[in-house]
């Protein structure tokens, strides 16, 4: 609920003022489902929606570098990834850890491979299997999200698209 009322308010100035809203999933959380429709993807424009996780952390620090001061805080980027929409809530309580979420991601989305394959690159099969499985059950959602940019060899969206009806599972 407070994802999709935060999103309301967001739509409600963008109609009132003309602002375009800018959504907040990256990839990894775009290809996990660990977004909320009408809530965080909620806008006009997915500015980071090609950009992995670990990424996104690595810009943020590059951002700071440049400007030569602190314009991302260091808190942000020191704390525990979270969607915040319960106390104590962490990413990692449902999702492993972004550094190892992202190398099965790109394996499997941007580089074509399968679990096997993923899993003989030393990446558990189990882990391998759940998140495959998550990233193609999700479909759904990216289907809704507003269009971004491309940045890596295979995006979702036009790049990348997997059927959403009848149970399919490649």
């Amino acid at each position: 609920m407070q994802a999709r009322i935060r999103g309301n308010l967001l739509m409600a100035l963008s109609n009132k003022f003309g602002y375009l809203v800018l959504t907040t999933g990256n990839k990894s959380e775009m290809a996990t489902g660990y977004c909320t429709l009408y809530g965080d993807m909620a806008g006009g424009f997915a500015v980071i929606k090609d950009v992995p996780k670990t990424l996104v952390y690595r810009i943020s620090k590059f951002i700071n570098r440049q400007a030569k001061k602190v314009l991302i805080p260091e808190s942000m980027l020191r704390r525990a990834p979270s969607a915040e929409l319960r106390p104590h809530q962490k990413d990692q309580d449902t999702l492993p850890p972004y550094s190892i979420l992202d190398k099965i991601l790109k394996a499997y989305v941007e580089e074509g491979f399968s679990v096997g394959e993923i899993a003989k690159k030393g990446m558990p099969k189990s882990l391998a299997l759940q998140l495959v499985r998550k990233i193609d059950s999700n479909e759904y959602k990216r289907r809704q999200s507003p269009p971004g940019i491309k940045i890596t060899p295979l995006a979702f969206g036009r790049d990348r698209r997997m059927p959403i009806t009848n149970r399919f599972m490649p």
